[in-house]
């Protein structure tokens, strides 16, 4: 272990692959910052509603189909340390297909989505309307972002991280100048909004494709119309996978909406407060995905390699990163938490709540930082039944803690949410360390 830390190749691979997706990651608030500064400068409240909803309900539809991005990588990161050039091409034609199927049964089905959502809402008459406008128009973009999460699946698990990052920050950028131009200039309102994430979103497909085809040459894979036939061969494995790490992340925002919806009953400016601090969990979130990132990308070179060494070195290596830099935001948040909040909201009654429960949030940097890595591990290794399993048992963990702790309030909210992200870690840290002394954590999954 010691060795691996001595290897100066080995740091500048990890940070190679995590540094250009935490640089991505910090595009999409950007985004946010934008859509909400533009909409809100219209004259009624509403729009700016009907966009927060409407963009609420496509980030979290695409969001639980994340999976086509992280079972790509898992997969074509084996098939690239296994040098098997036939899965690097199956993989990825086997998630475009995928992706298209999604898509096109997200576009039939979404008027039943928003209807089934407004139901459920209490936002007004004027909230609901323009938030349908938002998502009737935005849905059509779902065939080029389930396409753009394949295409970054693919690129990072062929160990390259900057195209993706590159690919992120131009969607984000066309985003940015067509919302301006289309709200501002043309007075397009939401549906402008709406359609400028539509076009950069084609317009990210058009590049990532253009990076594919790159690949594509210099890997030198087989003819795509011509495998594209026989790689249909091998979706019985990537359709369990996918469902798999489906299912763990419904239930990963099965814990973050109810931990929204309780804290709205503890009161308007509890509910404020959980939003304040849902930033620094942000902020956590964006520099460990990168290292996890890294991570996925590494394990499953090294896993198709079967070189066990390898693997004990992307470990090592990416693992201390990750500590020294979860090590940092804890001290960030000890020594300028306040700040950071005063920064985020201004209104003395939710900075004073948010005070209160800052400490969960400075020990939530070195307890969530292993379920990230090992997240990344586990996936890198395909193996998405013990991720399931393992985020089944957390959940459970998550409201049992939180049925225990009840009578703390809000206290006994974030005291769950911190029981859930330690329970991750620990369940999958407890199966790698049984696997790996097993030596089966190489084998074939």
């Amino acid at each position: 272990m010691l060795s691996a830390l001595q290897q100066k190749a080995l740091h500048i691979r990890v940070f190679s692959l995590a540094f250009p997706m935490v640089l991505s990651n910090i595009t999409v608030p950007l985004l946010g910052l934008v859509d909400a500064a533009v909409i809100g400068h219209l004259d009624h409240a509403w729009y700016l509603g009907g966009v927060a909803v409407g963009s609420t309900m496509i980030a979290v539809t695409f969001w639980l189909l994340g999976f086509l991005r992280m079972a790509t990588t898992g997969l074509t990161a084996q098939a690239y340390g296994a040098d098997d050039k036939t899965g690097l091409a199956n993989v990825f034609l086997q998630g475009i297909s995928l992706a298209w199927l999604l898509a096109l049964a997200i576009i039939a089905v979404h008027p039943l989505i928003a209807d089934w959502v407004f139901s459920y809402s209490d936002a007004s008459a004027e909230v609901k309307r323009y938030a349908d406008q938002y998502f009737s128009v935005r849905i059509w973009s779902a065939p080029a972002a389930l396409t753009n999460l394949v295409i970054m699946g693919w690129l990072l698990g062929a160990q390259n991280a900057k195209k993706p990052m590159m690919l992120l920050i131009v969607i984000n950028v066309i985003n940015i100048v067509l919302d301006v131009l289309f709200v501002v200039g043309f007075g397009w309102k939401v549906q402008g909004a709406a359609a400028a994430s539509v076009i950069a979103d084609y317009s990210g497909m058009a590049l990532g494709l253009y990076f594919v085809a790159q690949r594509w040459k210099q890997e030198m894979l087989p003819a795509p119309l011509a495998q594209w036939k026989k790689a249909s061969a091998g979706m019985g494995r990537l359709l369990k996978l996918n469902r798999d790490i489906f299912l763990r992340s419904l239930c990963l925002q099965l814990a973050f909406t109810f931990m929204t919806f309780q804290g709205a009953t503890l009161g308007d400016n509890v509910v404020a407060a959980n939003a304040v601090l849902m930033n620094f969990l942000m902020l956590v979130s964006f520099a460990m995905d990168g290292f996890a990132y890294a991570m996925e990308a590494m394990v499953g070179k090294a896993i198709g390699a079967r070189n066990r060494n390898e693997l004990m070195d992307s470990l090592t290596a990416t693992t201390f990163w990750s500590l020294v830099i979860s090590l940092l935001i804890t001290a960030a948040f000890l020594i300028f938490g306040e700040q950071i909040v005063g920064v985020i909201s201004d209104i003395p009654a939710v900075r004073e709540q948010a005070f209160v429960y800052l400490p969960w949030l400075i020990a939530m940097p070195l307890v969530a930082m292993w379920c990230f890595l090992l997240d990344g591990v586990f996936i890198g290794a395909t193996r998405g039944r013990e991720m399931r399993n393992t985020m089944f048992v957390a959940m459970a963990g998550f409201f049992v803690i939180w049925w225990l702790l009840s009578g703390w309030g809000n206290h006994a909210l974030w005291a769950a949410m911190l029981g859930f992200m330690a329970l991750r870690g620990l369940t999958l840290g407890v199966l790698f360390i049984h696997q790996w002394r097993r030596d089966t954590f190489l084998a074939a999954n």
